[in-house]
């Protein structure tokens, strides 16, 4: 049986950057990484935009050359599973029969998109958006393909669909709420994008619930609606989230929550276990709500990953990053930082009609985030009015041609940057 001092499960973003930051934080132990794919840790967010699109080729986004993990000492285990754990004889096994013991373990597993809960989603011609294999079989297909049907008008959705119809496809996005982004964005980020999809020729239908996928015996040829509609579609793209990928913890005695819920410092209940990226629940400072929460992006995953490797090495460092997301659809590039959950007010700076503008959430007149469109100025220095929990005059937080950053509580102006 194969032991490891640091054995991470999870060969993501979150997997990847612990790994590579214990080695910066100058530790020594063993480390291992347990990989589901085959491949070597790559970035997720191209694979909906430039790898889609052509523009980027898969060794353009490996997030380090195969000779890094080797000279770095990081024995990278792909193709397995991790199934089993046992928690108090830290011991774990692997779908491929592989048995490990760990001093501490790391889970960074992310999350598995979520299935369609209706007849016809073992079609062929059915995809998700969460891996390589998943946007290579998509390729493989598009040559065939005229019509997609994306189910999901959340981030993944949207770049997906922007990607397509510039390939193009006829292209509809279906939304079962009222708009696009609904968990994520307020109304008016939400307006300006379907603004914009339906615009380019996307067709975008929301309110809209599906209720089956039809085909012709092996593979999709249309998506049934709610409404009675019956769209034709040689592709479907199902985009409604992720569920968190901790079964072998559950089973280890992780209590039933959303994902894995961590502390500070990102340690579980169970023994010498962390977890960190897409499957750590965790109660965010910069949150107007004091649940734990889930937050699906590279820059947490990253973070928590750092924070992990610090304390491993002797240091007591803390997550308290202001947490911050991108997309790129089209020519537009929105950036968020902070949380708008819980906001009571919305002030919009500049005009969504011009595709530069910004939106910023308040609750009780402080700042909690702002979504930037095509303004990288507003998203820089947005982000120290989050931090210092600024209370900004309302008519000069709404003028554009106000800097941010003058509107900083006295003494804090030098941590905005232009």
């Amino acid at each position: 049986m194969q032991h490891t001092d640091i054995l991470i499960v999870g060969a993501g973003h979150a997997g990847a950057q612990a790994a590579a930051a214990l080695r910066q934080n100058k530790f020594s132990g063993s480390i291992a990484i347990v990989g589901e794919e085959t491949e070597l840790p790559y970035e997720r967010p191209p694979l909906s935009k430039e790898y889609l699109l052509g523009r980027k080729t898969f060794d353009n986004i490996l997030l380090r050359p195969a000779g890094f993990w080797t000279s770095h000492e990081i024995q990278m285990l792909l193709g397995h599973r991790v199934v089993g754990v046992d928690a108090a004889e830290h011991h774990v096994t692997t779908s491929a029969g592989l048995a490990l013991t760990y001093g501490v373990m790391i889970w960074a597993t992310g999350g598995a998109p979520r299935r369609l809960p209706c007849a016809g989603g073992e079609l062929c011609g059915v995809h998700s958006v969460r891996n390589r294999m998943d946007v290579d079989r998509m390729t493989s297909e598009l040559a065939d393909t005229r019509n997609v049907v994306v189910i999901g008008g959340g981030y993944i959705g949207l770049e997906a669909a922007a990607v397509l119809v510039q390939l193009g496809k006829l292209v509809t996005i279906v939304e079962v709420q009222d708009r696009v982004l609904a968990r994520v964005a307020g109304q008016c980020l939400s307006d300006f994008y379907a603004r914009e999809h339906r615009s380019r020729g996307v067709d975008v239908r929301l309110g809209t619930g599906v209720d089956r996928l039809v085909g012709n015996g092996a593979r999709v040829t249309g998506v049934a609606l709610s409404d009675g509609t019956v769209l034709p579609a040689e592709m479907v793209i199902v985009g409604i989230g992720i569920q968190p990928a901790v079964e072998p913890l559950r089973a280890a005695g992780l209590p039933e929550t959303n994902g894995v819920e961590v502390d500070e410092f990102c340690r579980s209940v169970l023994p010498d276990v962390f977890a960190i990226g897409d499957c750590a629940a965790h109660v965010n400072k910069y949150s107007a709500q004091s649940l734990p929460i889930r937050l699906e992006s590279v820059q947490n995953a990253n973070d928590q990953a750092k924070v992990v490797a610090r304390f491993i090495a002797g240091e007591r460092a803390s997550y308290d990053a202001v947490p911050w997301f991108w997309s790129d659809q089209y020519d537009l590039k929105l950036q968020t930082v902070g949380l708008s959950g819980g906001h009571d007010s919305v002030v919009v700076r500049g005009d969504p009609a011009q595709g530069s503008f910004s939106v910023v959430y308040l609750k009780q007149g402080r700042v909690l985030a702002l979504d930037c469109v095509n303004a990288v100025r507003d998203y820089v220095q947005g982000k120290a009015l989050i931090q210092q929990r600024a209370e900004p005059d309302v008519a000069a937080l709404s003028d554009p041609a106000v800097k941010l950053k003058s509107l900083l509580p006295s003494g804090a102006i030098a941590q905005a940057k232009d």
